[in-house]
């Protein structure tokens, strides 16, 4: 092997080729000369200048005695089959007129050739040019040709001029009719093979492939069946009836013509079998006396033509499947925008009305409970009272139904488990349900985080579980699943109004007698129902309707009459982590001595506010307008807490004179009242960040547990602020104590969730705050909510990796400083541009986080 690589190293081919005493010369695929040597040169009596470029047949033109130019289409012929088969073709004996050189000149000689026509492939395989080798034999040939004329001259006793003339013709006579079957041939074998379908020939009874063109070879794979049976070549074909097929047609000589017809081949050996699709005839070979010897084969593959009508027929069906979608779509739109307009009217009706409306129930409702007070130990008169109260409150919650499906509702929406609200829930729901509903809870693990308005939530449920009792008349199973769930952009496209995404699904479900399509089709639309009268508003659903829509989430109905309703509920997934909840103030009603200052328009409850107030034992001021308490704030009186309606006459609107009343009164607490809240303090159906809101009408109990939680949040503050500056007094009465190390909030970003849970306690153990998330998704929902000093960031993660969170991150927040961990040691790419950032190879120790912190640190502190 060394040797042969030494040599191929050492031996210029170049070189060999020019100085060879046998004559070469290159063509290529146009039959145009390439290349020759200087042996072909010299017994052709050409020069290489004059042959490069030219056509082999123009250079070296016919015998212009032979006008059947049978040696040019020998050449010819030669070469094409070299070309078509893609192997080397051999010429035994070829007569050819080429110039030679001789000691009178340049003369045109007939000489004999035995030539070999060798193809040089490209890298697909194509044959690229033709190498051909000859090798001049006319001397032999001469010698062969006196060697038969002595034989006849000694057997044969006629006269030699007479013998020679006969054989002479005999001769002629018989190469004319050679020459004419050769051509014929030939003409029969391009045709054969040039067939633009495929064609075989089977031999006998037992069907033995005899000749086959290229486009057959290429129809079963080209693979060598010449010779072989059929069974024998083709053995995946005896099992689909193709054998039984051509003995038929060798039994009956009735030929059989096959339309479209499925034949699966093997055409890889090992490889699974491919479908094809053939139209093909098989037609007897019949003998003159009649016998049938064999059965012609032909046919053509039309299987890209059968999976180009299969793509159409797909596409035609896909295009009408696609505008049955879109026209369902075209409807739902033109359904929800109709539904749309229509809440929005109600909207506006409900808006206009509903401030003047809770107003009055306002002032009814204080002066009822002022009025309990005086009525005490009076059975009747309380009696009455309560059924007064009772309607108060039914007024209120029909003005709430009424916003809520306006989406006009003030919600205070936070991040939730679902799961563990229903979970909260199950004691209210069977207590609100009775024994004879089966209640069922199923929770998935692993349940995304949602953000919604708790209560307003726990109001939708316990109204649909209600609404299911009165379906199912008082007995059957009501089921609660709650899951995480993902709409796509073709259930986008479906409805018009979803926002494709991820999403926690709530379905409630129930046994009861269902809905039929024209109640399911109107069960949202405010004031429709189906129960008696008297015994349901029609906005139950509604108000769900309204209130998922301004979560912005989706809602949808299943129903079938008698197999029951399922209802499932859609809201968006939050990224952030669960919500500390804030326990409901309960117990007695406390007042208090501070100074509250009312701020309202309408005198009746302006009254009842102050009177309720005063009652309560604290110190009232009132004001009817915004700069009517804005003049007052500004006196220098101390107030502790601004009391004020939204909805304000004036110049001066109720947030400016919050806002204001703190640029004067920093402490001050702000409590705002309102039965309609407009976009004063609620934006994107979502109450402002840091605002406080007492809905009207509210109760005595409402008002004053209120006021004591804003009232208990300000004395807090100030306790803490005069522990502080005592703190700060006593630090600079003593000596200044050394430094200590930053206390630093900490996002770690690690999907190993062991190397997750080491990471935080050792990072804990330096005295930091950690928040830890499994991927990069997490991480960007917690960076977009929350300040963080330090992004500690696994290299590899789930999707983006940690480089680009890295990156992502810095640009939105420069001052952000970064420690990636990572298992390629510092041979981490990608982070050497940017700012702030710190490699920490895996694995790592208390003290490599501990010195990977410092650095972070101090490249912070140098900009």
């Amino acid at each position: 092997m060394a040797l042969v690589e030494r040599m191929s190293d050492t031996i210029d081919y170049k070189r060999l080729f020019a100085l060879s005493p046998n004559p070469y010369m290159v063509l290529d695929r146009e039959l145009r000369y390439v290349a020759a040597n200087e042996a072909y040169l010299r017994v052709t009596a050409s020069r290489l200048e004059d042959l490069v470029g030219r056509h082999i047949l123009s250079a070296f033109p016919h015998d212009p005695q032979d006008p059947a130019n049978v040696s040019a289409r020998m050449l010819r012929d030669s070469f094409e089959r070299v070309l078509a088969r893609r192997a080397p073709d051999t010429l035994a004996l070829i007569p050819y007129r080429v110039p030679m050189q001789t000691p009178e000149g340049i003369v045109v000689q007939d000489r004999f050739w035995s030539a070999t026509h060798t193809p040089l492939l490209d890298e697909r395989g194509e044959v690229a040019f033709i190498l051909q080798h000859t090798v001049d034999v006319t001397e032999l040939q001469q010698l062969k040709r006196n060697a038969r004329a002595a034989q006849f001259a000694f057997e044969e006793g006629p006269p030699q001029e007479q013998l020679q003339a006969g054989i002479l013709a005999r001769a002629r006579s018989v190469q004319e009719v050679n020459r004419t079957l050769d051509e014929e041939r030939r003409h029969l074998r391009r045709l054969f093979e040039q067939a633009p379908g495929f064609v075989a020939i089977l031999r006998g009874r037992e069907l033995v492939f005899e000749l086959t063109n290229p486009a057959y070879e290429q129809t079963v794979g080209h693979r060598n069946v010449l010779g072989k049976r059929v069974v024998d070549a083709l053995p995946e074909v005896v099992e689909q009836g193709l054998p039984e097929l051509l003995h038929r047609v060798m039994d009956t000589g009735e030929p059989f013509v096959g339309r479209g017809m499925l034949v699966r081949l093997q055409r890889t050996p090992g490889a699974p079998l491919t479908d094809t699709y053939l139209d093909f005839v098989y037609q007897p070979i019949v003998e003159p006396d009649g016998s049938i010897i064999g059965v012609f084969v032909q046919g053509n593959d039309i299987s890209e033509q059968k999976r180009a009508e299969e793509e159409l027929r797909r596409y035609r069906d896909h295009l009408e499947e696609l505008v049955h979608e879109r026209t369902q779509a075209l409807a739902q739109t033109e359904a929800a925008l109709r539904q749309s307009q229509k809440m929005e009217a109600v909207g506006k009706l409900t808006g206009g009305v509903a401030h003047d409306f809770n107003n009055l129930l306002q002032v009814i409702s204080g002066n009822l409970q002022l009025l309990q007070r005086e009525v005490a130990g009076r059975e009747q008169g309380q009696r009455r009272l309560q059924a007064a109260i009772g309607a108060v409150e039914r007024g209120a919650k029909l003005a709430s139904q009424l916003l809520s499906f306006a989406r006009r509702q003030p919600l205070e929406p936070s991040v939730i488990n679902l799961g563990r609200l229903v979970r909260g829930m199950d004691d209210l729901l069977r207590r609100s349900l009775g024994e004879d509903i089966e209640v069922e809870t199923v929770i998935s693990g692993g349940l995304w985080n949602t953000f919604a308005d708790p209560n307003q939530l726990e109001n939708v449920i316990l109204n649909l579980a209600i609404n299911a009792r009165d379906a199912m008349a008082n007995t059957g199973k009501l089921t609660l699943e709650v899951s995480n769930a993902s709409l796509d952009d073709h259930y986008a496209q479906l409805h018009s109004e979803v926002v494709p995404g991820q999403y926690v699904l709530l379905a409630i479900s129930d046994t009861g007698s269902g809905m039929p399509p024209e109640v399911l089709e109107r069960a949202f639309e405010p004031f429709f129902t189906t129960k008696p009268e008297g015994r349901g508003t029609g906005l139950g659903l509604s108000m769900v309707y309204g209130f998922v829509k301004q979560t912005g989430g989706h809602v949808k109905i299943y129903s079938e009459v008698g197999h029951g309703t399922t209802l499932k509920i859609y809201l968006p997934r939050a990224f952030q982590t669960e919500a500390e909840q804030v326990d409901v103030p309960t117990g007695p009603i406390e007042g208090g001595t501070e100074t509250i200052l009312v701020v309202e328009d309408d005198v009746e409850v302006r009254t009842t506010a102050v009177e309720m107030l005063s009652e309560l034992g604290y110190r009232v001021l009132k004001a009817a307008d915004g700069q009517s308490a804005l003049a007052i704030i500004q006196s220098g009186v101390s107030v502790d807490l601004l009391f004020t309606d939204v909805v304000m006459p004036g110049p001066v609107r109720s947030p400016e004179l919050a806002r204001q009343a703190k640029a004067v009164l920093p402490e001050i607490e702000v409590l705002f009242t309102s039965g309609y809240t407009e976009n004063a303090i609620v934006h994107g159906g979502r109450l402002d960040p840091g605002v406080n809101l007492l809905g009207k009408p509210y109760r005595r109990e409402d008002l004053a547990r209120k006021l004591r939680q804003l009232l208990r949040n300000r004395q807090q503050r100030l306790l803490q602020k005069e522990q502080q500056a005592s703190r700060q007094r006593a630090r600079a009465e003593r000596p200044p104590e050394p430094p200590k190390k930053a206390r630093l909030r900490v996002l770690l970003v690690e999907d190993d969730e062991d190397i997750r849970t080491s990471a935080y306690e050792l990072l804990g153990i330096l005295g930091h705050d950690v928040l830890a998330v499994s991927n990069a998704e997490e991480a960007r929902g917690a960076l977009s909510v929350d300040e963080f000093d330090v992004l500690f960031t696994d290299v590899s993660l789930p999707g983006m990796s940690g480089v680009e969170l890295a990156r992502e991150a810095l640009r939105r927040r420069p001052g952000l400083r970064v420690i990636i961990a990572s298992g390629y040691g510092n041979a981490t790419e990608g982070w050497e541009q940017m700012k702030n950032v710190v490699v920490l190879p895996k694995p790592y120790a208390l003290s490599q986080i501990e010195r990977a912190m410092e650095q972070v640190v101090a490249s912070r502190s140098e900009r």
